[in-house]
């Protein structure tokens, strides 16, 4: 059973990414599997359920990383020891993971094209979309590099314009991803990106 609530999921996402979660019906899931509405409505009660299942999958996921690369896994107002020692080669392995994660990763990579998509057109997806690849993870590197710079870790800067400055280049390569001949080169210039922003941001603390 477990399988194939697992197929059903997957099969929804790619069908939600290629033409927008409203314009999908539950019929158009079970025909993409071969099934009955019948034998779907067994594992899912609609189709937001489906949905709501593809959510909670990501921040599942999302949580499961963060604890793998030694970063806050809640925002700061939540867990704010959890900002007290996070190190910047952490946030450098985190943040290449997050890159492939949104990229390379069928299900996140579905899942940011559906929201790409649907952010015109729902209050709702618009909202997710600036949750979890714009204003969220800014004001989450915000809070990490605040804490950072409370510490001695990096230079006097404001840190929303750190933030703004580390992030955006990620931001705007997981967009060219997609349609680039070169994939692995932007993997490159997000690495370089990293290491010169690591290099101009820090600096050495004098004991």
């Amino acid at each position: 059973m477990a399988d194939t609530k697992e197929k059903i999921l997957l099969a929804a996402l790619r069908l939600f990414a290629r033409e927008g979660y409203e314009a999908v019906s539950v019929s158009d899931i079970a025909g993409e599997l071969g099934m009955t509405k019948g034998a779907l409505y067994k594992h899912y009660k609609n189709k937001r359920d489906i949905f709501d299942s593809i959510v909670a999958r990501m921040f599942q996921v999302d949580a499961e990383r963060s604890r793998q690369y030694d970063v806050p896994e809640e925002q700061f107002d939540q867990s704010p020891a959890a900002y007290e020692d996070v190190s910047l080669e952490n946030i450098r392995r985190f943040t290449l993971a997050q890159f492939a994660f949104w990229t390379e990763d069928e299900f996140a990579s579905n899942f940011r094209k559906m929201l790409t998509l649907e952010q015109y057109r729902s209050a709702e997806m618009a909202e997710l979309y600036n949750s979890v690849l714009a204003a969220g993870p800014v004001a989450y590197m915000e809070d990490i590099f605040r804490e950072m710079r409370k510490k001695g870790l990096l230079r006097e800067a404001d840190p929303k314009q750190l933030a703004l400055a580390y992030y955006a280049p990620l931001y705007l390569l997981i967009n060219m991803w997609d349609r680039a001949d070169d994939k692995p080169a932007l993997t490159a210039l997000l690495d370089d990106h990293i290491a010169r922003f690591i290099q101009n941001a820090s600096r050495t603390v004098q004991i």
